[in-house]
């Protein structure tokens, strides 16, 4: 890869990383057990556009610095880990692919069940104390609302992505 490609790459996935940080911190709804936002889509697109490791990089650092610049309680590495795996995922299925509604249906059922249940459940009895059975049936209330719209944010995105990763003719 050139530099100046790489320079571009690079810039664009901090772009992305404050809009991340905006839309999940500024432009979302926060309870102490879920949090409703589009934070989703920065992530994704880079998922689509550069990868898993750019993905899981740029979803990871952005957790990171939401925590430093807006912190809602003390930083927990598990949160930071849930959102590299989550956007990994997103670009192990869906980088430089043909996005069927298949493939995006099985990327975000993938990410929620997981991840987003799973593993941020455990986080957050470790960090609370409640039982994971008290906690999965609110997780599971964040993941069925907010599945069908990263499923729609998703295929909207990728429609976008498309567009945009076209080389740009000259006239």
């Amino acid at each position: 890869m050139k530099k100046s490609t790489y320079a571009v790459r690079i810039v664009n996935l901090a772009v992305l990383i404050a809009i991340d940080v905006i839309l999940t911190r500024l432009c979302s709804v926060n309870t102490l057990f879920f949090r409703i936002s589009f934070g989703f889509l920065p992530v994704v697109i880079a998922a689509m556009l550069y990868g898993p490791w750019y993905a899981g990089a740029g979803a990871a650092i952005a957790d990171i610095v939401g925590t430093l610049i807006f912190p809602t309680g003390t930083y927990f590495p598990g949160f930071t880990l849930t959102a590299f795996l989550t956007g990994a995922v997103y670009g192990l299925l869906l980088y430089r692919k043909h996005r069927s509604v298949g493939q995006i249906i099985a990327a975000v059922l993938l990410a929620a069940l997981l991840f987003e249940v799973g593993l941020n459940a455990l986080w957050l009895h470790i960090l609370t104390g409640k039982g994971m059975l008290a906690l999965l049936p609110i997780r599971l209330v964040q993941a069925g609302i907010m599945v069908p719209i990263r499923i729609v944010g998703i295929f909207s995105a990728g429609r976008l992505v498309t567009h945009l990763d076209r080389p740009v003719r000259a006239s």
